[in-house]
C-alpha cells in the first residue's frame, strides 16, 4: 500500500510539472527588419504574438526563432526572454548564363537565395557579389557558372574548372603563368573556346653570332711594267669576315625560325688584282724561212674558210673590209675587228694576211679564221702562233680575253 502511494504522489508531481505555465508572463522581442516590437504576455503561438504587435506576415516571409525556421503555428519552447526575428522576403535580378532572371528570397546570402533558386553552385562559379554578401531588396547579382577546361603546358594536361571570361584569367586561376614571350592558343584576352581546350606555349629566344666569310672579287688592271699579253699578280685577294646577330626562337623547346637583326663587316676583303701587260717588245724571229720583226705573238685556234666553205647558205666573196676572200685575208671576231681591222700578222704554215674579216669565232677559244680562194683552199685547223708585224699600231687591244 505504501508502494502504491508513492507511485501516485510521482505521477501527480510529474503531471503538475508538465501543465503548461500559462499564468508566468515574459516578455517576447520582435525584431522586424530595423523595428524592435516588446510584448509582455504569457502568449506562445507566434501567429497570435504577431497579431498583439499588428505585424503582418506575408506568406513568402520567414520567421526564426534563436536563428532558427519556424512555423508561426507551432508555440514557442519556454525562454525567459524569447525573440522572434522576421525575414522579408525582397526581390532579386540573377544575370545569368541563361540571361536575366528575377526570384524571391527571404534568404540571409546571396549564395543561400540562389540554392533556393535551384541554381547549383560551385567552388569556381563566379559570383558578383559573393555568396556570402547579405542580400538587399532590388540586389543585382552576376552569376557565370564553372565550365571545365584542359589546359596542355610543360608537356601535361591540366584540368581545372572555370567561370572566366578570359583565357588569361583561366590561366591565372589555374596557377599557370606566361612569361616573357610565352603566349597561348587561344590568346589570353580571348573568351575561353566552347571546348575548353587551351594550349599554353613556352617561348625561348637566343641571341647568336655568326661569324661568314666575305668572298673578294678579281680584278684586271692595265700594268705598263708587264709584257703585253701577259699577266702578273699584282695584289693578292683575301676573304672579308663579317658577323652577323641572330636571333633564334624556340617554341615549346623546337626552334622555329632565325632572323638576322644586324650584320657586321669585322673585315673587309681585298680584292685580287691580276696585271695585264701593256708593256710592247719589238723582237724579230725566222719563221718558215722568213725573218719578221713582230710587237706581238699569241696562240689562236685557227680554222679555214673560202667564199663557198664558209657554212653559209650561198658562196660570198666579199670581207668586211672589202676585200676579197682568198689566201692571206684572215678574219676574227668583231670585238677584235674594230680594234686590229688592217694589221699585218704572220701565220705558220700559212704565210702573211692581213685582218680584213669578221667571223663568228668559237665559244671559249681565241680564234682566227683563214682565208683561201676555192681553187687554193687548203684545211688548215689547231692552234697557230699568230705574229702581230711591226709597225705598232697607234691603238691596241691590250686584253684579249
Amino acid at each position: 500500500m505504501k508502494r502504491f502511494n508513492r507511485l501516485m504522489l510521482g505521477l501527480i508531481f510529474f503531471m503538475v510539472a508538465c501543465q503548461p505555465q500559462s499564468t508566468n508572463k515574459a516578455v517576447v522581442y520582435i525584431l522586424d527588419g530595423s523595428q524592435l516590437h516588446t510584448i509582455t504576455t504569457t502568449e506562445r503561438i507566434p501567429t497570435k504574438l504577431l497579431d498583439m504587435a499588428a505585424i503582418k506576415l506575408n506568406p513568402e516571409d520567414r520567421l526564426f526563432f534563436q536563428g532558427s525556421v519556424i512555423s508561426p503555428e507551432n508555440p514557442l519552447p519556454d525562454a525567459a526572454h524569447p525573440t522572434l526575428q522576421i525575414r522579408r522576403t525582397v526581390t532579386l535580378t540573377v544575370n545569368g548564363p541563361d540571361g536575366e532572371r528575377q526570384i524571391r528570397t527571404a534568404a540571409f546570402t546571396v549564395g543561400a537565395a540562389l540554392q533556393e533558386a535551384d541554381f547549383s553552385l560551385s567552388s569556381g562559379d563566379f559570383l558578383d557579389p559573393p555568396a556570402s554578401t547579405p542580400v538587399n531588396d532590388q540586389m543585382k547579382i552576376t552569376y557565370r557558372p564553372a565550365k571545365p577546361i584542359t589546359i596542355e603546358v610543360d608537356g601535361n594536361k591540366v584540368q581545372n574548372f572555370t567561370a572566366a571570361q578570359t583565357v588569361g584569367q583561366a590561366l591565372a586561376e589555374a596557377g599557370i603563368a606566361l612569361e616573357g614571350l610565352d603566349y597561348s592558343l587561344p590568346a589570353e584576352s580571348e573568351p575561353p573556346p566552347a571546348d575548353g581546350q587551351i594550349k599554353v606555349i613556352r617561348v625561348q629566344e637566343s641571341v647568336l653570332l655568326v661569324q661568314k666569310p666575305i668572298p673578294f672579287n678579281a680584278e684586271f688592271q692595265a700594268s705598263a711594267e708587264v709584257e703585253l699579253d701577259k699577266q702578273e699578280l699584282l695584289q693578292t685577294g683575301e676573304y672579308g669576315l663579317s658577323v652577323s646577330r641572330v636571333r633564334v626562337r624556340y617554341e615549346d623547346g623546337k626552334e622555329i625560325s632565325r632572323q638576322t637583326e644586324s650584320e657586321s663587316v669585322i673585315r673587309p676583303p681585298r680584292d685580287r688584282i691580276m696585271g695585264y701587260g701593256t708593256k710592247v717588245v719589238v723582237r724579230t724571229t725566222t719563221v718558215d724561212g722568213v725573218k719578221i720583226e713582230y710587237w706581238r705573238a699569241v696562240s689562236l685556234y685557227a680554222t679555214s674558210y673560202s667564199p663557198c666553205r664558209s657554212g653559209a647558205d650561198r658562196c660570198y666573196t666579199g670581207t668586211a673590209s672589202g676585200l676579197p676572200v682568198k689566201k692571206g685575208v684572215v678574219a676574227v671576231i668583231r670585238s677584235w675587228f674594230n680594234m686590229m681591222s688592217g694589221q699585218q700578222v704572220y701565220i705558220p704554215g700559212y704565210g702573211s694576211a692581213v685582218i680584213a674579216d669578221i667571223g663568228g669565232g668559237i665559244p671559249g677559244k681565241p680564234w682566227i679564221d683563214l682565208g683561201w680562194s676555192d681553187d687554193d683552199y687548203q684545211p688548215m685547223t689547231g692552234w697557230v702562233t699568230v705574229y702581230f708585224l711591226t709597225p705598232v699600231p697607234p691603238t691596241i687591244l691590250y686584253n684579249l680575253q
